[in-house]
């Protein structure tokens, strides 16, 4: 059994890496052509940017896959050790939690790389050192004290019943809601600073918006993103009564008023289908179907990796594998997520203008530096939104594309 996860998890790290030199070669052969939605140098840079991000992923899983050897080769066993403790629960604590801490710590280096190398070079990054040290921090004592209290609660229902991986489902699948709605407001607590939209036209002009599709807000907010970022975006957070929409300043300073509608507009959009809603469904039948797995591993299993089937070996195991579950859901959850992405722009259409919602994705293009052609086995993995050309093109754009038809999603019927 040991040797046929490492099998798949060998198969899952190079299927990664295939994927990554197929998008490589594909975004060095098309930056040769005539630009699309961008000027010819910065066409040029959105697409060197997208192949050094691509490079750090292939080393990172090439890493991810050395740790998870070396776990499954006797490090899970040395820390179970390491870490004993005359309390169970203690010891379920400790091992767990030194798992994510010891993953995280050799996979940081990482980040830093892509925060401090490659999007410094491109203009992205305006995060001061002490800034990202601190989000680091805060991050990390999140996820111990989170972490800790999931860990708690699934040990405890280990221990309390046999069906403990149909009820460390529920647990978990409720612990998502309620991130779901607290999103925002951890979000503004501890890293974003949060202020009520000082426009009132603007604001006026976004409540008519969300009374058209019946969303009611708490707020509508601006986040001081530009302090780490220069990249746009928005999103609505929260569930029910939490829900918020905030607006990143770096969107406020380069759209329009008319644009920001647009864009308000596609977002509404996916509340209007209950796309949040089934994204929760779609991330709880996953979840469901991991549970169900780990809750009927075999013994020989333990044996293999001379343990004995206990809460955190459980939970270890669990945390190891999840990257190859998640990435073998992902072609299904994209493929969901891309048809509602192309339904938002319709009713983004709708709400604030097809003109407009072009003008403001063209923009989104720009600022962002996307580089809007990717190869198809890259979209199939990995993309939860469809091509921008063809959005574009699905929002009555006549934007030509000098690629091969192959290398383009098809334009869905209006």
């Amino acid at each position: 059994m040991l040797t046929m996860i490492i099998g798949f998890y060998t198969v899952y790290i190079f299927i990664r890496l295939y994927v990554s030199v197929m998008q490589i070669g594909f975004i060095n052969q098309v930056k040769r052509k005539k630009a699309i939605l961008l000027s010819e140098h910065d066409y040029i840079d959105a697409a060197n940017y997208a192949v050094a991000k691509e490079k750090l992923s292939m080393v990172e899983a090439m890493v991810e896959y050395a740790l998870f050897f070396v776990w499954m080769a006797g490090a899970l066993t040395w820390l179970d050790e390491l870490l004993m403790s005359q309390s169970p629960l203690l010891h379920t604590l400790y091992a767990v939690l030194g798992l994510i801490l010891i993953n995280g710590i050799l996979m940081a280096p990482f980040g830093w790389y892509s925060k401090f190398k490659i999007d410094e070079q491109y203009g992205f990054n305006r995060s001061s050192v002490g800034q990202y040290i601190k989000d680091t921090v805060i991050s990390t004592l999140l996820t111990i004290l989170i972490g800790g209290l999931i860990v708690w609660g699934i040990a405890a229902i280990i221990n309390a019943s046999e069906l403990w991986w149909l009820w460390s489902f529920c647990f978990i699948f409720g612990v998502v809601v309620m991130m779901n709605m607290l999103f925002p407001t951890v979000r503004a607590l501890f890293f974003d600073k949060v202020t009520p939209l000082d426009n009132p036209q603007l604001q006026e002009e976004i409540a008519t918006l969300m009374e058209k599709t019946g969303f009611v807000s708490s707020g509508v907010f601006v986040s001081d993103a530009s302090k780490r970022d220069t990249r746009l975006n928005a999103y609505f957070g929260g569930l029910g009564k939490s829900k918020r929409v905030v607006l990143f300043d770096t969107l406020l300073q380069k759209l329009t008023p008319q644009e920001l509608i647009a864009v308000l507009g596609h977002e509404l959009g996916h509340f209007a289908h209950g796309d949040l809603y089934k994204n929760i469904a779609m991330v709880g039948v996953m979840l469901f179907a991991m549970f169900a797995g780990f809750g009927n591993l075999p013994q020989s299993l333990y044996l293999q990796l001379g343990v004995s089937p206990s809460p955190h070996i459980m939970m270890m195991l669990f945390i190891l594998l999840m990257p190859m579950v998640s990435f073998v859901m992902m072609p299904l959850m994209g493929l969901v997520s891309r048809h509602n992405e192309y339904e938002a722009d319709r009713k983004g259409s709708e709400l604030g203008g097809a003109v407009h919602l072009i003008s403001a994705l063209t923009k989104l293009v720009s600022e962002n530096k996307s580089f809007p052609l990717s190869h198809p086995l890259y979209r199939f993995f990995h993309t939860t939104h469809p091509p921008v050309i063809e959005r574009l093109r699905a929002l009555g754009s006549d934007i030509v594309a000098d690629v091969t038809e192959d290398f383009i999603d098809p334009c869905p019927e209006l």
